[in-house]
Protein backbone atom coordinates (compact mmCIF):
# COMPACT_ATOMS: atom_id res chain seq x y z
CA UNK A 1 0.00 0.00 0.00
CA UNK A 2 1.23 3.49 -0.82
CA UNK A 3 2.86 5.50 1.97
CA UNK A 4 1.69 9.10 2.09
CA UNK A 5 3.38 12.12 3.66
CA UNK A 6 1.16 15.11 4.32
CA UNK A 7 3.03 18.32 3.49
CA UNK A 8 1.70 21.57 4.97
CA UNK A 9 3.17 24.59 3.14
CA UNK A 10 3.22 27.85 5.09
CA UNK A 11 5.27 31.02 4.74
CA UNK A 12 5.63 34.31 6.57
CA UNK A 13 5.20 36.50 3.49
CA UNK A 14 1.48 36.09 2.82
CA UNK A 15 0.41 39.05 0.69
CA UNK A 16 -3.37 39.41 0.64
CA UNK A 17 -4.00 38.35 4.25
CA UNK A 18 -1.14 39.40 6.52
CA UNK A 19 0.14 36.59 8.75
CA UNK A 20 -2.87 34.48 7.74
CA UNK A 21 -1.27 31.18 8.80
CA UNK A 22 -0.84 32.28 12.43
CA UNK A 23 -3.50 35.00 12.64
CA UNK A 24 -6.10 34.24 15.35
CA UNK A 25 -8.77 31.95 13.89
CA UNK A 26 -11.53 30.48 16.03
CA UNK A 27 -9.46 30.57 19.21
CA UNK A 28 -6.40 29.08 17.52
CA UNK A 29 -4.76 29.59 14.12
CA UNK A 30 -4.95 27.93 10.71
CA UNK A 31 -1.63 26.10 11.04
CA UNK A 32 -2.35 24.56 14.44
CA UNK A 33 -5.85 23.58 13.38
CA UNK A 34 -4.59 21.82 10.25
CA UNK A 35 -1.82 19.94 12.07
CA UNK A 36 -4.19 18.75 14.80
CA UNK A 37 -6.73 17.56 12.23
CA UNK A 38 -4.19 15.68 10.10
CA UNK A 39 -2.76 13.97 13.18
CA UNK A 40 -6.15 12.27 13.63
CA UNK A 41 -6.11 10.77 10.11
CA UNK A 42 -4.62 7.31 10.49
CA UNK A 43 -3.87 6.79 6.78
CA UNK A 44 -1.26 9.57 6.90
CA UNK A 45 2.18 8.07 7.48
CA UNK A 46 4.04 11.31 8.21
CA UNK A 47 3.37 15.05 8.51
CA UNK A 48 5.86 17.73 7.46
CA UNK A 49 5.45 21.48 7.76
CA UNK A 50 7.43 23.35 5.10
CA UNK A 51 8.15 26.93 6.12
CA UNK A 52 10.59 29.82 6.18
CA UNK A 53 9.24 31.12 9.49
CA UNK A 54 10.66 30.37 12.96
CA UNK A 55 7.27 30.88 14.62
CA UNK A 56 5.55 28.40 12.33
CA UNK A 57 8.43 25.94 12.68
CA UNK A 58 8.05 26.13 16.46
CA UNK A 59 4.30 25.51 16.23
CA UNK A 60 5.02 22.40 14.17
CA UNK A 61 7.65 21.16 16.64
CA UNK A 62 5.29 21.73 19.57
CA UNK A 63 2.71 19.61 17.77
CA UNK A 64 5.29 16.87 17.28
CA UNK A 65 5.55 16.92 13.48
CA UNK A 66 8.58 17.32 11.23
CA UNK A 67 9.78 20.63 9.81
CA UNK A 68 11.31 21.42 6.43
CA UNK A 69 13.02 24.82 6.31
CA UNK A 70 12.30 26.35 2.92
CA UNK A 71 14.83 28.50 1.09
CA UNK A 72 13.87 32.18 1.00
CA UNK A 73 13.41 32.25 -2.79
CA UNK A 74 10.91 29.39 -2.78
CA UNK A 75 8.96 31.10 0.00
CA UNK A 76 8.77 34.36 -1.95
CA UNK A 77 6.33 35.66 -4.54
CA UNK A 78 9.20 35.68 -7.04
CA UNK A 79 9.06 31.90 -7.35
CA UNK A 80 6.38 30.55 -9.67
CA UNK A 81 4.06 27.81 -8.49
CA UNK A 82 5.91 25.34 -10.69
CA UNK A 83 9.29 26.29 -9.25
CA UNK A 84 7.88 26.00 -5.73
CA UNK A 85 6.24 22.61 -6.32
CA UNK A 86 9.32 21.08 -7.92
CA UNK A 87 11.67 22.37 -5.22
CA UNK A 88 9.35 21.18 -2.46
CA UNK A 89 9.22 17.65 -3.87
CA UNK A 90 12.97 17.57 -4.43
CA UNK A 91 13.61 18.73 -0.86
CA UNK A 92 11.49 16.12 0.93
CA UNK A 93 12.17 12.39 1.09
CA UNK A 94 8.95 10.42 0.70
CA UNK A 95 7.04 8.15 -1.67
CA UNK A 96 3.78 10.04 -2.09
CA UNK A 97 2.72 13.57 -1.14
CA UNK A 98 -0.59 14.87 0.13
CA UNK A 99 -0.33 18.62 -0.44
CA UNK A 100 -2.35 20.04 2.45
CA UNK A 101 -2.53 23.85 2.68
CA UNK A 102 -3.93 25.42 5.83
CA UNK A 103 -6.02 27.81 3.74
CA UNK A 104 -8.69 25.12 3.30
CA UNK A 105 -9.80 24.74 6.95
CA UNK A 106 -13.28 23.40 6.23
CA UNK A 107 -12.32 20.10 4.61
CA UNK A 108 -13.76 17.38 6.80
CA UNK A 109 -11.81 14.49 8.24
CA UNK A 110 -14.23 12.21 6.37
CA UNK A 111 -13.11 13.75 3.08
CA UNK A 112 -9.45 13.21 3.96
CA UNK A 113 -10.28 9.61 4.83
CA UNK A 114 -12.11 9.01 1.55
CA UNK A 115 -9.39 10.59 -0.59
CA UNK A 116 -6.57 8.75 1.13
CA UNK A 117 -8.37 5.41 1.13
CA UNK A 118 -9.00 5.65 -2.60
CA UNK A 119 -5.50 6.80 -3.48
CA UNK A 120 -3.59 4.42 -1.23
CA UNK A 121 -5.44 1.32 -2.40
CA UNK A 122 -5.48 1.97 -6.14
CA UNK A 123 -2.28 2.04 -8.18
CA UNK A 124 -4.42 3.02 -11.19
CA UNK A 125 -4.96 6.50 -9.72
CA UNK A 126 -2.03 8.67 -10.78
CA UNK A 127 -3.21 11.82 -9.06
CA UNK A 128 -6.23 12.73 -6.91
CA UNK A 129 -7.27 16.36 -6.43
CA UNK A 130 -10.18 18.18 -4.83
CA UNK A 131 -12.27 20.43 -7.04
CA UNK A 132 -15.47 22.44 -6.99
CA UNK A 133 -17.85 22.79 -9.92
CA UNK A 134 -18.20 26.21 -11.51
CA UNK A 135 -21.77 26.72 -12.71
CA UNK A 136 -21.75 30.30 -13.99
CA UNK A 137 -22.00 31.97 -17.40
CA UNK A 138 -18.35 32.77 -18.00
CA UNK A 139 -16.52 35.01 -20.47
CA UNK A 140 -12.90 35.11 -21.61
CA UNK A 141 -11.28 37.65 -23.95
CA UNK A 142 -14.62 39.21 -24.84
CA UNK A 143 -16.28 35.90 -25.71
CA UNK A 144 -18.57 33.52 -23.79
CA UNK A 145 -16.46 30.63 -22.55
CA UNK A 146 -18.93 27.89 -21.70
CA UNK A 147 -22.15 28.69 -23.58
CA UNK A 148 -23.58 30.29 -26.71
CA UNK A 149 -25.40 33.60 -26.40
CA UNK A 150 -28.26 32.52 -28.68
CA UNK A 151 -28.66 29.23 -26.77
CA UNK A 152 -28.03 30.29 -23.19
CA UNK A 153 -28.84 27.40 -20.81
CA UNK A 154 -29.93 27.60 -17.19
CA UNK A 155 -26.88 27.80 -14.95
CA UNK A 156 -27.45 24.29 -13.56
CA UNK A 157 -27.28 22.92 -17.12
CA UNK A 158 -23.94 24.49 -17.97
CA UNK A 159 -21.04 22.07 -18.57
CA UNK A 160 -19.06 20.99 -15.55
CA UNK A 161 -15.95 23.15 -15.20
CA UNK A 162 -13.73 21.91 -12.39
CA UNK A 163 -11.98 24.51 -10.26
CA UNK A 164 -8.95 23.06 -8.47
CA UNK A 165 -9.29 23.89 -4.78
CA UNK A 166 -5.86 22.50 -3.78
CA UNK A 167 -7.39 21.38 -0.49
CA UNK A 168 -6.20 17.81 -1.06
CA UNK A 169 -3.71 16.91 -3.78
CA UNK A 170 -2.35 13.37 -3.72
CA UNK A 171 0.56 12.63 -6.03
CA UNK A 172 3.78 10.64 -6.09
CA UNK A 173 6.93 12.58 -5.31
CA UNK A 174 8.29 11.40 -8.66
CA UNK A 175 5.34 12.86 -10.58
CA UNK A 176 5.43 16.07 -8.56
CA UNK A 177 9.01 16.59 -9.68
CA UNK A 178 8.29 15.51 -13.27
CA UNK A 179 5.29 17.81 -13.73
CA UNK A 180 6.52 20.59 -11.41
CA UNK A 181 2.99 20.60 -10.05
CA UNK A 182 0.63 18.80 -7.69
CA UNK A 183 -1.72 18.20 -10.64
CA UNK A 184 -0.82 15.87 -13.52
CA UNK A 185 -2.44 15.59 -16.96
CA UNK A 186 -4.64 12.71 -15.73
CA UNK A 187 -6.12 13.66 -12.37
CA UNK A 188 -8.96 11.94 -10.56
CA UNK A 189 -11.44 14.51 -9.24
CA UNK A 190 -12.99 14.56 -5.79
CA UNK A 191 -15.73 17.19 -6.02
CA UNK A 192 -16.32 19.17 -2.84
CA UNK A 193 -19.39 21.12 -1.80
CA UNK A 194 -19.45 24.88 -1.35
CA UNK A 195 -18.34 24.74 2.28
CA UNK A 196 -15.46 22.29 2.00
CA UNK A 197 -14.15 24.01 -1.13
CA UNK A 198 -13.64 27.37 0.60
CA UNK A 199 -10.04 28.53 0.09
CA UNK A 200 -8.74 31.56 2.00
CA UNK A 201 -7.14 34.05 -0.38
CA UNK A 202 -8.53 37.36 0.90
CA UNK A 203 -9.62 39.01 4.15
CA UNK A 204 -13.23 38.37 3.11
CA UNK A 205 -12.48 34.66 2.62
CA UNK A 206 -10.84 34.57 6.07
CA UNK A 207 -13.88 36.16 7.71
CA UNK A 208 -16.37 33.85 5.96
CA UNK A 209 -14.31 30.72 6.68
CA UNK A 210 -14.04 31.57 10.38
CA UNK A 211 -17.77 32.25 10.67
CA UNK A 212 -18.66 28.91 9.07
CA UNK A 213 -15.95 27.07 11.02
CA UNK A 214 -17.34 28.42 14.30
CA UNK A 215 -20.89 27.51 13.34
CA UNK A 216 -19.94 23.95 12.41
CA UNK A 217 -17.80 23.55 15.53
Amino acid sequence: MRKVTAVIPVRKGSVRVKNKNTKPFSGSNLLSIKIKQLKTIQQIDEIIVSTDCDLMANIAKEEGVKVHIRDDYYASSEATNSEFFKNLAESIECEHVMYSPVTCPLISSETYFECLSLYKKSNDIENLITTSLVKHHMWLNGQPLNYKIEKSPNSQDLPDIHKVTYGVCLISRENMIKHANVVTASPTFKVLDEIESIDIDTEFDFMVAEMIFNKLK
